[in-house]
């Protein structure tokens, strides 16, 4: 490779399609990994040279369409924080784990037009890396073994307009946990950095 030779440039666009799915790959991994829907309601699929598991649930699938779809709305927008999914259980409403991604604007233009250097296959590892920690999780966090539900929270700028069905929630932050930092990814525009927490209370 000649040191002239650049790579090509990634767009606000480009970079939110790849924030995007890396949002639907990590959160079906996470729902699968802890057990959160059956096994046998997931199906493999290849992605990111990795084989993931993504969830054949209809009513799941519309929800996380839904949810993803408007992460992805402002995301363009660079309206975005963080997202996070909380794990909680179904008996006690009690939060036993917090999954947050921090979303940081790196290259801080608002036209889709702006673009930043990349290199593909290096997004491409990063991105394994962080899907191979998800992946590893249950080596480290407590065993879910009660029936648990999830929600998701998207952290927005105040100016957003907010979809009807849509109510603002409480942070559902855990009062006694430990926390996990993960593998991070960048392309250029946007930085993604991976956070797990998990509760340390027995009761």
């Amino acid at each position: 490779m000649s040191p002239n030779e650049s790579h090509p440039s990634v767009t606000l666009r480009g970079s939110t399609e790849v924030v995007s799915d890396f949002f639907v790959y990590s959160v079906n991994s996470i729902l699968y990994q802890r057990g959160i829907y059956p096994a046998e309601q997931f199906s493999r699929v290849n992605k990111y040279g990795l084989t993931i598991l993504v969830t054949t649930d209809n009513e799941l699938n519309k929800y996380l369409q839904s949810v993803l779809g408007q992460l992805k709305e402002w995301t363009l927008q660079s309206k975005v924080q963080k997202l996070v999914l909380v794990i909680c259980s179904v008996e006690t409403g009690r939060v036993l784990e917090r999954w947050q991604f921090n979303i940081e604007i790196e290259n801080n233009k608002d036209d889709s037009n702006n673009s930043s250097d990349s290199n593909e296959q290096q997004i491409v590892s990063q991105i394994q890396a962080v899907i191979r920690q998800i992946t590893a999780s249950v080596t480290f966090l407590p065993l879910l073994d009660e029936p648990c539900t999830f929600d998701m929270l998207i952290y927005t700028d105040i100016d957003i307009q907010i979809p009807e069905t849509w109510e603002e929630s409480d942070p559902k932050i855990i009062i006694n946990q430990k926390e996990v930092k993960l593998r991070s990814f960048t392309t250029k525009v946007h930085k993604v950095e991976t956070v797990v927490s998990y509760s340390t209370d027995t009761h």
